[in-house]
């Protein structure tokens, strides 16, 4: 499939704008790239418009993910990934999003958003109203937190072994050996010449 040339999105992101009238939003092009920013309410509204309406026919929900900027308001990014088949066009849609309100399940729109909702759940915490089935899906049931939030401690919370004496899998509270680690930040590669060891042959050529 070859990219769309650039006088096509432009055309694309003029119908848009003469169509999609009935909420307020941003539109950009940036590179061919079609990206529309809207409040979260009129997310669910904005997709099922850009699939049904048969001059935009975006088909295939491709990706739903999210980013976590902590230190905002809404803290988190949410990104629709969409593709057209039939006319050879991606549109991005997105919005922010409060970590402690849900929004509203497109399930109903394109299906494939059954697992991605799920994904987005698990890693970030996002809760989608009406899914039919919000359950993790890439971690355990009991898993604690969220592992994609940028606050999420990297050794986690809890770790699982194999106990010998009980002869099965427990999980307990993560344990460090250390109380305070240091960690060497030089580069490894740091005071090394310009030449790795056995490369003499191709020293001696540039000399």
């Amino acid at each position: 499939m070859s990219y769309p040339n650039k006088k096509f999105i432009i055309e694309v992101v003029e119908l848009i704008k003469s169509l999609l009238n009935f909420c307020e939003y941003d539109i950009s092009n940036n590179k061919n790239e079609i990206s529309i920013m809207a409040k979260q309410k009129d997310i669910f509204s904005i997709l099922m418009f850009l699939k049904d309406n048969p001059s935009i026919s975006m088909e295939s929900l491709i990706d739903l993910t999210a980013v976590d900027y902590p230190n905002q308001e809404k803290r988190f990014i949410l990104s629709y990934n969409l593709l057209s088949v039939s006319k050879n066009l991606r549109i991005r849609v997105k919005t922010n999003v409060n970590e402690d309100m849900p929004v509203q399940s497109i399930t109903d729109i394109y299906p494939s958003a059954n697992w991605y909702e799920r994904e987005v759940w698990d890693l970030f915490g996002i809760r989608f109203s009406g899914h039919p089935d919000l359950r993790r899906i890439l971690t355990d049931y009991d898993f604690e937190g969220h592992p994609l939030r940028k606050d999420f401690p990297l050794s986690g919370f809890t770790q699982v072994r194999f106990d010998d004496e009980l002869g099965k899998v427990v999980k307990e509270p993560v344990k460090l050996d250390q109380d305070f680690r240091q960690f060497d930040s030089l580069s490894p590669w740091e005071g090394m010449s310009k030449y790795l060891p056995g490369d003499e042959k191709s020293k001696n050529s540039n000399d």
